[in-house]
This record gives structure tokens, C-alpha cells and sequence, in this order.
């Protein structure tokens, strides 16, 4: 399947970060949507689905371990296995021990490096 086809959703409160994100990942042909906190993530999720989730850990409204966790738990077996990777800027918070238990599958420290975020992706998407 061409990335043409793939959907990324980027759930950041940073429009910085959302704007960059957005533009590397367009670069590579996927599809993009973004979420401003958690909360936005669930909305999004429930009108259609993704491929994978690039998941801010630090939100407003909602965070992303708080939203991972949700969305593991949807009835929709499709939906709530979509692959998430957090971004995080303050990793040392969490272990991937908490990331693994709230369901995360892969994290990114901040800054991110966006050669590795692509790569990222696009191991989660194929």
C-alpha cells in the first residue's frame, strides 16, 4: 500500500511541532490530521480511523497517557490498536515500562529527530 493511503494523526499542542511534524510526514505522502489535546484524539478516532497515532504526552484537556489508555479500551478492536508513538519532552517522567502499560508502542524524546520520526512511522505503517 502506497503512503498515499496512510493516515497519520499528530496530537501536539505545540503548533510548531504540529506544523513540522505535518510537513515531513506530507513530504513522505501520508495523509495528516491533527489533535490539540486528547480529547480531540477521541473525537478524530471516532469519526474515522488511523494508521498510526504520534501522541503528545503532555497535553491540555487531556494527556496522551490518559488518551492511550482510552483508546485501548474502545470497543472497536481496530481502532483501539492503533499504533501510538509518544512524544515526549520529559521522558524521565516515565519509563517504558509505563509507556508499554498504558499501551504505548514507541516513544520519541524532544526534540525530535524527524529522519528517526519517519522512520518510526513508517514501521508502524507497514
Amino acid at each position: 500500500m502506497e503512503n498515499s493511503e496512510k493516515k497519520v494523526l499528530i496530537a501536539e499542542d505545540s503548533s510548531v511541532i504540529q506544523n513540522v511534524a505535518s510537513k515531513v510526514l506530507q513530504f513522505q505522502n501520508y495523509q495528516i490530521a491533527i489533535a490539540k489535546n486528547g480529547k480531540q484524539v477521541l473525537e478524530k478516532l471516532a469519526e474515522e480511523d488511523f494508521d498510526v497515532i504520534l501522541m503528545d504526552i503532555n497535553m491540555p484537556v487531556m494527556d496522551g497517557m490518559e488518551c492511550t489508555k482510552l483508546i485501548r479500551a474502545l470497543p472497536d478492536a481496530r481502532k483501539a490498536q492503533t499504533p501510538i508513538i509518544a512524544i515526549t519532552g520529559n521522558a524521565k517522567n516515565y519509563s517504558m515500562e509505563d509507556f508499554k502499560q498504558a499501551g504505548i508502542n514507541e516513544y520519541m524524546p524532544k526534540p525530535i529527530n524527524f529522519d528517526q520520526l519517519i522512520e518510526l512511522v513508517h514501521k508502524m505503517v507497514s
